[in-house]
C-alpha cells in the first residue's frame, strides 16, 4: 500500500469512528433501558442502576464528576473557565452527553480535520491547525444548539396543553404539586420528562419554587418563567391560580401564532438569504469541476490561500448580517 492510500485509509477511518461517536451520543436512544425505567416507575421501585441513574438523571445523589475518567474530569475542572454554561447548553438537548464526552468529540474531530487539510488538500501546518481548531469547535457547538433549538421548539409547543392539564387538575381540587405530577405522567416527552423531574424533586423534599427554577435554568425560555412567575405571585397575593395559568397558555398559544405569522412573513426574505449565501460555494464547487487546476491554485499557492482566506470571512460576515436583518425576537 502506498504511503497516499495509507494515509486515506487513516483519514476515513477516523473520520468514521468520529460519526460513529457522534451518532451514539447525540442520537442514540436505548429503548429497553427507558422501559425498564416506566416499569420501576409504575411498580414503585425507586432503586435506580447505575446507567438508569446517567440516563434519567433523578439520582438521589448529585453527579458531580463530568468524565469517567479522573483525569479528563480534574482538566476539566481546573482549565474550563465557564463548565455551567455549557453543561446547561448541553442538557438543553435532552440527551445525557457529559462534559467529557462533549470535549472529547472536539478532540477527535479537531485531529481529523487537521489530517484532513494537511495530507489530502496539502495545506501547510499552522494553516491547517488553526482552521481544524476552529471547524472541529464550531461543528460540535452548532449541533448541540440546533438539538436543543429543536427540543425547545417541541417543548413550546406542547406547552400550552401542559397548563391547560394543570388548570383542570387545580378545576377538579387538586394540589399544584399533584397537578404537575399528572403532566408529568399524561403529557409526551419533552413537556412530561421535564414535569417528571419536578415532581420527583418535590417528593424528595425539594421546595417547588427550586425544582420548577432547576428546569428552567436548563430550558433557558422566557415562556416558562412565566409560567414560575404567575405561580409564584398567586402564592403571594392569592386569587384564582386556575384563570391565572388559563389566561397565561391563551397568551403562549398567540405569542406562538404570531411568531409562525413572522416566520410566513419573512419566508421570502430567508430563501433569498440561502441562495444568496449558498452561491458562491455551488461557483466554486462547478470551477472546481470544470477546471480543476485553475481552481486547485486557491489551496496550494500563498496568494490564493489568503484570497480563500479572506473570501471566506467576508461571506461568514454577511451571511451573520442577513441573519440579523430577517431574525425577530418576541
Amino acid at each position: 500500500m502506498t504511503p497516499e492510500a495509507m494515509t486515506i485509509a487513516i483519514i476515513a477511518g477516523g473520520a468514521l469512528l468520529t460519526l460513529a461517536v457522534v451518532f451514539m451520543l447525540f442520537w442514540g436512544d436505548d429503548r429497553s433501558s427507558a422501559f425498564r425505567r416506566r416499569l420501576d416507575r409504575v411498580s414503585g421501585n425507586f432503586v435506580l442502576s447505575r446507567t438508569s441513574k446517567k440516563e434519567s438523571g433523578l439520582s438521589l445523589r448529585r453527579r458531580t464528576a463530568d468524565s469517567e475518567i479522573a483525569f479528563i474530569d480534574r482538566l476539566i475542572k481546573s482549565t474550563l473557565p465557564n463548565p455551567d454554561k455549557l453543561r446547561a447548553r448541553l442538557g438543553r438537548t435532552g440527551k445525557n452527553i457529559s462534559l467529557g464526552e462533549y470535549l472529547m468529540i472536539n478532540a477527535l474531530l479537531v485531529l481529523v480535520l487537521f489530517l484532513v487539510f494537511s495530507f489530502l488538500l496539502r495545506w501547510g501546518r499552522a494553516p491547517a491547525f488553526f482552521a481544524a481548531v476552529a471547524a472541529g469547535l464550531y461543528i460540535p457547538h452548532m449541533i448541540i444548539g440546533r438539538m436543543g433549538d429543536r427540543r425547545i421548539r417541541k417543548f413550546l409547543s406542547l406547552f400550552p396543553e401542559a397548563i391547560d392539564t394543570i388548570c383542570r387538575g387545580l378545576r377538579a381540587g387538586l394540589p399544584v404539586a399533584e397537578s404537575i405530577a399528572t403532566v408529568g405522567t399524561e403529557m409526551p416527552d419533552p413537556v412530561g420528562i421535564e414535569f417528571r423531574r419536578v415532581s420527583d424533586s418535590v417528593r424528595v423534599g425539594r421546595s417547588l419554587d427550586e425544582s420548577l427554577w432547576d428546569v428552567a435554568s436548563r430550558l433557558d425560555t422566557p415562556e416558562y418563567r412565566f409560567f414560575i412567575i404567575a405561580l409564584a405571585i398567586q402564592r403571594e397575593t392569592g386569587g384564582n391560580l386556575a384563570e391565572t395559568l388559563g389566561n397565561l397558555a391563551d397568551l403562549l398559544r398567540k405569542r406562538r401564532q404570531l411568531r409562525l405569522k413572522i416566520r410566513a412573513m419573512s419566508s421570502e426574505a430567508r430563501a433569498s438569504a440561502m441562495i444568496i449565501g449558498s452561491l458562491p460555494y455551488i461557483m466554486f464547487l462547478l470551477l472546481y469541476i470544470i477546471n480543476r487546476e485553475y481552481m486547485t491554485a486557491m489551496f496550494t499557492t500563498t496568494g490564493g490561500k489568503i484570497m480563500l482566506g479572506g473570501g471566506i470571512g467576508w461571506h461568514a460576515l454577511g451571511i451573520y448580517v442577513m441573519r440579523q436583518m430577517i431574525s425577530f425576537d418576541i
